[in-house]
């Protein structure tokens, strides 16, 4: 019955994309002309797509060294707010990151890179600057959602792998990093790859503080041409593209993770 059901549910979306894909067809070649019009003043001419390229450049390196650094970021503060030490400087440690993580997930993602932009990083501003802070404080929010994301990973880990770990004298760090994060990790992949995705999007608001992302370069085109109906809806289909790629590559990881820990 449930693989009668999943077939059933199989067929039933696709032929809701191919009939959302027929009717696309369909109103491409009604309006081909002024589309192929449209596209042509709005990427071609003048070598507007350049803007674009350049844009998904650095949307991508934004989002990619954000998630590591959000990937080191969330491992380092579950590690020490993990520790159980009642030393002062173990406890003054704990506080700091503990604060970090209220700080980056009580405020919003815009207000953080204007506040790094315009007020930490000030003096900062040399050439290639703001991509770097931007990559900073992309990595910072990143680094304490993940911390969340792998507390929950961790807690799903049976307390018998720490328990192991420890008895083949390993210590809690190294029990940690070697045993629990790696399961840890694996446990909270459908979340990580989640944020990611969420990571991508965010970085729609680089332009904020003039670094040339894929959101800027659209709007760009726009204050030339004034075509906004058009440009808009290209923008959301490049956003929307990409993220369905994403879902299926973090999907297709996923699967081949579960697969060989069977």
């Amino acid at each position: 019955m449930q693989n009668k059901k999943l077939s059933k549910e199989s067929i039933v979306k696709y032929v809701l994309l191919g009939s959302i894909a027929l009717l696309a067809i369909v109103l491409c070649i009604i309006f081909r002309d002024k589309l192929s019009h449209s596209f042509y003043t709005n990427f071609i001419a003048k070598s507007r797509w350049k803007n674009i390229t350049e844009g998904l450049k650095n949307t991508f390196i934004i989002t990619g060294a954000a998630f590591v650094i959000g990937i080191i970021m969330g491992l380092l503060t579950c590690l020490v707010l993990g520790l159980r030490s009642n030393n002062t400087l173990v406890l003054i440690v704990k506080q700091i990151f503990k604060a970090y993580v209220s700080i980056f997930r009580g405020t919003p993602m815009m207000v953080q890179l204007l506040i790094m932009y315009f007020i930490i990083f000030a003096a900062w501003h040399f050439t290639g600057a703001a991509l770097l802070i931007a990559v900073i404080a992309f990595g910072l929010n990143s680094g304490a959602y993940i911390s969340e994301i792998l507390r929950g990973g961790i807690g799903s880990v049976p307390i018998g792998q720490m328990e192991a770990g420890r008895s083949l004298g390993l210590s809690y760090s190294k029990t940690m990093i070697k045993v629990v994060f790696p399961q840890a990790i694996k446990n909270s992949l459908p979340s990580l790859g989640n944020e990611f995705i969420t990571l991508f999007k965010e970085t729609s608001i680089a332009g904020y503080v003039s670094v040339l992302d894929l959101t800027l370069a659209f709007k760009k085109i726009t204050g030339n041409t004034y075509d906004f109906m058009f440009v808009y809806l290209v923008m959301g289909l490049v956003y929307f593209g990409f993220v369905m790629i994403f879902t299926y590559l973090f999907r297709l990881l996923e699967w081949g993770l579960n697969k060989n820990a069977r």
